[in-house]
């Protein structure tokens, strides 16, 4: 009788065990969520750097809602965007070659200067306009390309998008960011600006240097994604992607994406 009563003492401890073969409570968890693909997450990236452009980061991708933070991170973006660096160089080369401001001087610490400033304004004027009057003014700060202008009509709308913008809303309305911005950041480059390039006049002549500046650079903007196509300087996305956009601005997807990320996706099969 003792033996019986331990055989089925064990008997019962085994019926309402676990079995081997079942399966645990964290084997069902990660059969629900399993665990991040590494390659999935490889070409989720590649395909943000294909929605997003390194040389114009505030070319628009989308008509979504931007956020407070998107418009900081793109202040940001842009402060150090290769377009915006460029820029930069090129107005130091030519203070340097007029000698302005004439109290930078010449040789290397002249240009240094000229191109540091150059820096420290297209800075603040992103983070004035871009960022702070941008937001507390719902405006969008992103620029639209609109497919299949002629010359006049983009010199027309690369003129206007300096003066009107669209808001969160998608309105039009008054670029008060991007006429306030470079405003403000001239006000501010009379600090650190040498003693005779400061005052109204100086700063009323860089104002509007600036906004001729941000002509020029919607006219690049609007035939950016052509020229990137046409030189083959960068990977191109489908063009199914994009839509006319005859009576609106439309977004428009231009990428600037490594070669090497391009040889990644092609290598496991994908298209862009």
């Amino acid at each position: 009788m003792c033996l019986l009563s331990r055989v089925a003492g064990f008997a019962q401890t085994s019926d309402s065990g676990t079995l081997p073969d079942a399966p645990s409570a964290r084997a069902q968890s990660q059969q629900n969520h399993p665990s991040p693909n590494p390659l999935s997450g490889g070409v989720e990236f590649v395909q943000l750097l294909e929605r997003k452009s390194v040389v114009f980061p505030d070319l628009a991708t989308g008509k979504q809602p931007f956020t407070t933070r998107d418009k900081f991170m793109l202040a940001v973006n842009n402060s150090v965007s290769l377009s915006s660096i460029g820029a930069e160089l090129v107005g130091a080369a030519y203070g340097q070659a007029i000698d302005s401001p004439e109290g930078y001087g010449q040789g290397g610490e002249g240009f240094a200067k000229r191109f540091g400033s150059g820096l420290a304004r297209s800075a603040s004027d992103n983070l004035f306009g871009t960022f702070l009057i941008a937001s507390v003014l719902h405006e969008d700060p992103r620029f639209y390309v609109k497919k299949d202008l002629s010359f006049s009509a983009t010199v027309k709308y690369s003129a206007i998008r300096v003066a009107i913008t669209r808001s969160d809303s998608g309105e039009r309305t008054v670029n008060f960011s991007g006429l306030l911005g470079p405003l403000a950041a001239e006000v501010l480059a009379n600090t650190y600006f040498p003693e005779d390039s400061r005052g109204f006049d100086s700063t009323a002549i860089r104002y509007a240097a600036d906004l001729g500046w941000k002509f020029g650079g919607n006219m690049l903007r609007q035939y950016w994604p052509k020229i990137n196509r046409k030189l083959r300087l960068l990977p191109s996305v489908d063009e199914s992607a994009t839509t006319s956009g005859e009576t609106q601005d439309e977004p428009r997807r231009s990428p600037d994406v490594s070669r090497a990320c391009s040889r990644i996706s092609t290598a496991h099969g994908i298209g862009y």
